[in-house]
């Protein structure tokens, strides 16, 4: 719970996740990232080999893909019919017993959202629950036709082209409508 002691959860979860090096995984997906310490946090699970994919819709103060300092980080912003603001948080080890953490909420990860409002994260624990989250994180992920990517030199480039087949929203739509069909 911000401004108590979020962003020192949220490192707290970084860190432990690049104990596993190569075998961690982090997911974020998020309005805004700004934040020093969260972004520090996750340029050191990045050179521990820790794979980290940000998905962010506004601003993104995080240079990935550089050398020696976010090679294993990948950002991305997906534009498309629908204006998200979901915040989705995957951390593959984060529970104590290394079992995936997801964690839903209204924080991004700026200054003024840790420091200065009452914001939360709190973790998703039915199964069935996680596994939409995952389903969603893994159609953003997988986008090959409507996002843009961050690179190095800190320029964001529009990947796809026409008839590419991974169209993050419409897959979420169509699985939404064929979900409540049933």
């Amino acid at each position: 719970m911000a401004p108590h002691r979020l962003r020192n959860s949220i490192v707290d979860l970084i860190d432990k996740e690049a104990t596993f090096g190569v075998d961690g995984r982090i997911t974020m997906k998020i309005n805004s990232i700004s934040d020093k310490a969260v972004i520090e946090a996750l340029y050191r699970a990045s050179n521990a080999g820790v794979q980290i994919e940000i998905i962010v819709r506004g601003i993104c103060c995080l240079r990935a893909g550089v050398t020696g300092m976010s090679e294993n980080i990948r950002v991305r912003s997906i534009l498309g019919r629908y204006l998200e603001h979901s915040r989705i948080y995957r951390f593959e080890h984060g529970y104590d017993n290394n079992e995936p953490l997801h964690l839903i909420g209204s924080a991004d990860m700026m200054g003024r959202n840790l420091d200065g409002r009452v914001e939360a994260l709190v973790p998703l624990t039915h199964p069935k629950h996680r596994m939409w989250l995952d389903k969603v994180l893994g159609y953003l992920v997988d986008d090959d036709a409507a996002h843009f990517d961050l690179h190095a030199d800190n320029s964001w480039v529009r990947a796809g082209a026409p008839g590419l087949t991974v169209d993050a929203q419409r897959k979420l739509h169509d699985w939404v409508v064929q979900t409540q069909v049933r």
